[in-house]
């Protein structure tokens, strides 16, 4: 059923056009290097506080997390985080996806939504991100990677409330790979999700690929060892000890911090 839900998402980003990734070049990175990669991870799973923050810590790494459906005891834990410079995004509160997805109450289906309902949930949902880091505007990742309420694309509404500073898909090709960041569409910033049982090499192969192309590679995950939609905790250190160890060629930051830099430095 979760791997249903990852090749939803997977359909439902393939809606962005070609287009939104036009303009191929160079990037601009700090310390001269070859590209930027940004490690998310979606729905405040408990398997991350255990076993990515603490990695990501190890390795002096921040990472992006997209939050929904947080547990009152985990408050605490992801307030440090926030504390220890991770970025914390908005990912509503109830996670709709479609009906056909998973079984869930008919309330939160992406059906039973309006564009105007779920715009409301999001800028609610900035109101718990600001309680738990201080920080006044957060970015936002599609549950399911789905783009409409009750039928209704929701993006350009959401843009025009500028309720959010990014919004993270969940697709990635190529040529996104090599495009430059400045001049993205905020409304459509790519990502690679992977399946259970994704290995480390096959995770350094995407840092590899925005390597060779200079541009920025966005890491989607979910479980960390543990959960669902799981990478294995020993695929996920693989990755980050080879991100450690190329430092020096890829740049590793937040998916707001790379943003505002390739803003900065176009």
């Amino acid at each position: 059923m979760r791997r249903i839900i990852l090749a939803l998402a997977t359909a439902a980003g393939l809606t962005a056009t070609a287009s939104a990734w036009a303009g191929q070049g160079a990037n601009s990175w700090p310390n001269g290097a070859k590209a930027a990669v940004v490690l998310t991870y979606d729905d405040a799973l408990e398997s991350q506080l255990d076993h990515a923050v603490p990695v990501l810590d190890a390795a002096g790494f921040k990472g992006t997390f997209f939050l929904s459906g947080v547990k009152q005891v985990d408050v605490p834990r992801w307030r440090a985080a926030a504390a220890e410079g991770h970025e914390l995004g908005n990912h509503t509160i109830f996670h709709p996806c479609p009906a056909a997805t998973f079984a869930t109450d008919p309330r939160y289906t992406s059906e039973a939504y309006t564009p105007a309902g779920l715009l409301k949930e999001i800028a609610q949902q900035n109101v718990l991100l600001t309680a738990l880091d201080g920080r006044p505007a957060h970015g936002f990742a599609t549950p399911c990677g789905v783009t409409q309420a009750g039928g209704q694309d929701y993006l350009e509404p959401l843009r025009a409330a500028n309720l959010v500073t990014y919004v993270r898909g969940v697709v990635t090709t190529l040529a996104d790979l090599r495009a430059k960041v400045a001049i993205l569409d905020p409304m459509h910033i790519p990502s690679r999700g992977f399946p259970d049982g994704v290995t480390g090499a096959q995770l350094i192969a995407f840092a590899q690929e925005a390597e060779a192309g200079g541009g920025m590679a966005v890491f989607l995950f979910h479980g960390v060892g543990g959960d669902y939609l799981q990478v294995s905790d020993a695929a996920h250190r693989e990755l980050v000890d080879w991100l450690k160890a190329n430092r020096q060629d890829v740049w590793v930051t937040t998916l707001q911090g790379a943003l505002d830099w390739a803003h900065a430095h176009p």
